[in-house]
C-alpha cells in the first residue's frame, strides 16, 4: 500500500476501484451519453480518451491528471451529482481547476451526493495507481492506494 497527500476541495472519505485515464478528463464528452440516454452505469462516452472509453464510472474511484473541454464541465458534474451518477471520488494528479472545482463543490453543497475531491495529488499519483486497484480517501486528503 503506498500513501499519497493531496489538497481537500471537497471532503469526505470513500473507498473504491480505481478507474485511470492518464490523459486529461473531458466532463462533457465523457458524461453527455450516460445522463442523456439513461445509462445506469455511466460508461465514459469520450472515444478520445481509450484508457476509461466504455468503462463504467459509476462508484468508481476517478483518478486523471486534469479535466479538459468544455466549460461546461462544472455544470456536467454538479448535473450527474445531482442524478446520483457521479464516481465514488474524484483524483487529480495536477490542481484542478476552477470549473471543475465549482461543479464537484455545487455538487456536495445542492445535492445529496458524496464525491470527495482531492487535487495535488503528485505525477507518482498516476504513475502508480492502476485500474482496478483499491483507492481509500481519507478526510485530510490522504490517499492510499492497494
Amino acid at each position: 500500500m503506498k500513501q499519497f497527500k493531496g489538497r481537500v476541495i471537497v471532503p469526505g472519505t470513500c473507498s473504491a476501484e480505481a478507474l485511470v485515464s492518464r490523459g486529461g478528463f473531458n466532463t462533457l464528452a465523457s458524461y453527455q451519453m450516460a445522463l442523456m440516454f439513461g445509462d445506469k452505469q455511466v460508461k465514459c462516452g469520450d472515444q478520445n480518451n481509450p484508457d476509461i472509453y466504455k468503462k463504467p464510472m459509476l462508484d468508481k474511484a476517478l483518478c486523471l491528471p486534469m479535466t479538459i473541454g468544455s466549460t461546461t464541465g462544472g455544470m456536467i458534474l454538479y448535473a450527474a451529482c445531482s442524478m446520483g451518477k457521479q464516481p465514488a471520488c474524484m483524483l487529480f494528479s495536477e490542481p484542478i481547476d476552477s470549473l471543475a472545482a465549482s461543479g464537484a463543490i455545487l455538487g456536495d453543497v445542492w445535492t445529496e451526493a458524496k464525491m470527495p475531491v482531492v487535487d495535488s495529488l503528485g505525477e507518482e499519483f498516476l504513475d502508480y495507481v492502476r485500474t482496478g486497484m483499491l483507492v481509500v480517501v481519507k478526510e485530510d486528503g490522504v490517499v492510499e492506494v492497494a
